[in-house]
């Protein structure tokens, strides 16, 4: 059974999985589902048409599922989705989506989210992300996974962040951050390939050299994008277990509307 603190306010209709466990103070609302073995904690607000997974921790003050801020908005009933096993600190805001895009905001599984994020309408942020505090996401912005997001950056709306992309403190970052690469500074300027987070996740030193040379391609030998492209196609079976990767990296060129970050 749900254990939930007798200043709480949750409303009747809520679904509230197994273990569940509401705090002091805290106010759920009427459209929440909660999974399994969440936590959370005191003086928090959990409201609008929001689903969260098993076993997530969110710590005080946090606010989550609240309207967009959207002046478009008119009370249409848009979602937030976020998945499992997240850490969600202090004082972060996480809002619901618009009509105006896929109705919905999405955060996936495992990400570690500081406090202070704000994660606007329509985001969507993947798995197994580190995103430090302040950090402040604009709306329809994407996050593949596994990224490392420096505190107080800002991201410009429509934005993307591929795989494995690191962004230093206080970035600034208003065009599209390929996989596997380094920006900085205010504009973000790249700095060079994120090898670590991939050794981290088990690849291997040739893997790790294959995400070298695209970087050097993109980057470093003054190539158009399009024939840093081609270039990158050509490096695909010379280590078979890289070819995942640059599929990744061209698809993630393909689709960069805004530009990529050069």
């Amino acid at each position: 059974m749900a254990q939930i603190h007798p200043t709480a306010l949750v409303d009747p209709a809520a679904e509230l999985g197994n273990d569940v466990s509401i705090g002091a103070y805290t106010m759920v609302g009427p459209h929440v589902r909660i999974g399994d073995g969440t936590v959370v904690g005191p003086h928090c607000v959990i409201e609008g048409h929001t689903t969260i997974g098993r076993e997530n921790r969110i710590f005080q003050f946090a606010s989550v599922g609240a309207d967009p801020q959207d002046k478009k908005y008119k009370g249409e009933p848009t979602k937030l989705i976020i998945g499992d096993r997240n850490t969600i600190r202090e004082f972060t805001t996480f809002n619901t989506g618009t009509v105006q895009d896929k109705g919905q905001t999405q955060i996936g599984d495992d990400n570690w989210i500081m406090a202070y994020v704000h994660v606007a309408h329509d985001c969507v942020i993947g798995n197994d992300n580190t995103i430090a505090n302040s950090v402040q996401f604009a709306g329809h912005v994407t996050v593949g996974h596994h990224t490392l997001i420096g505190g107080m950056s800002g991201i410009h709306q429509f934005v993307r962040v591929g795989d494995y992309a690191m962004l230093g403190f206080q970035t600034r970052l208003s065009q599209d951050l390929p996989p596997f690469v380094m920006a900085a500074g205010n504009p973000g300027e790249v700095q060079n390939v994120h090898q670590e987070g991939p050794r981290r996740h088990g690849y291997s030193a040739e893997r790790l050299s294959m995400l070298k040379q695209m970087y050097k391609l993109l980057y470093r030998k003054g190539l158009t994008l399009d024939a840093a492209k081609a270039e990158i196609e050509g490096l695909r079976g010379q280590t078979p277990e890289a070819d995942v990767d640059i599929d990744n990296m061209l698809t993630f060129l393909a689709e960069a509307s805004r530009g990529i970050v050069r």
